[in-house]
């Protein structure tokens, strides 16, 4: 079971890279440094000429890769959230109580995140800063409607639909299973980022974690 989940891949639509960036060095350096360059400058800072210059390679050579900067932050929080999924189904599939799988799945979602040493040349953590700080980003654009018709957003949706039907399991007589589970992976982000900006703005802080106020929130509704 180790081996293989060593040589676990998470699937990201091949219509986002030119190039896998996992089929070679190059690429995942692309992807290593390209986190940490994000996330050190913000991404409306971050180029292709400044990625190269870190990399010690040709601007050109990235493009070989991806075609502009937002298809490689589409790429990056794509992969985030199959990771996510990915983290979800392992620790819930034997789960037969639904309230306490929601709950797992809750934790999963809303929790700080830990490094995965099974993906050596992946930050999960600092790509987690990414994704509260950029994602809203890679789809508040004017392309987001053909984007989604050429499934850029599946791995996010389908983490939706995952939580959805857990949401079910709980109550399946909840009129609104769907916007409670992307209020939950939204919401989850957003708190962590009041958390650290807006403090006023929320009653997360180091006492009273998302986690916490999330799970009220849903048990609560789901009574």
């Amino acid at each position: 079971m180790d081996q293989l989940l060593n040589n676990l891949k998470v699937q990201i639509n091949e219509k986002i890279y030119l190039k896998d960036p996992e089929s070679s060095d190059l690429g995942k350096r692309i992807i290593s440094n390209s986190i940490q360059m994000i996330h050190k400058m913000g991404f409306e800072q971050f180029t292709f000429k400044k990625l190269g210059a870190q990399i010690s390679s040709n601007e050109s050579s990235i493009y070989r890769y991806f075609e502009n900067k937002h298809k490689l932050l589409i790429y990056l929080t794509s992969w985030y959230w199959g990771w996510l999924e990915y983290q979800l189904v392992m620790e819930t599939m034997k789960i037969m109580n639904a309230q306490e799988k929601l709950s797992i799945a809750l934790d999963i979602i809303t929790q700080p995140i830990e490094q995965d040493s099974k993906f050596e040349h992946i930050d999960e953590v600092t790509l987690n800063k990414i994704v509260i700080a950029e994602y809203s980003k890679s789809y508040l654009t004017k392309e987001v409607d053909e984007e989604n018709k050429n499934g850029y957003f599946t791995i996010y949706k389908r983490l939706v639909e995952r939580v959805k039907d857990m949401i079910l399991m709980v109550k399946p007589t909840y009129k609104y299973p769907s916007s409670l589970s992307s209020t939950i992976l939204e919401g989850a982000l957003h708190q962590h980022f009041l958390k650290d900006h807006f403090k006023n703005l929320t009653d997360c802080n180091d006492e009273v974690s998302p986690t916490e106020y999330f799970k009220h929130l849903v048990f609560q509704t789901l009574k």
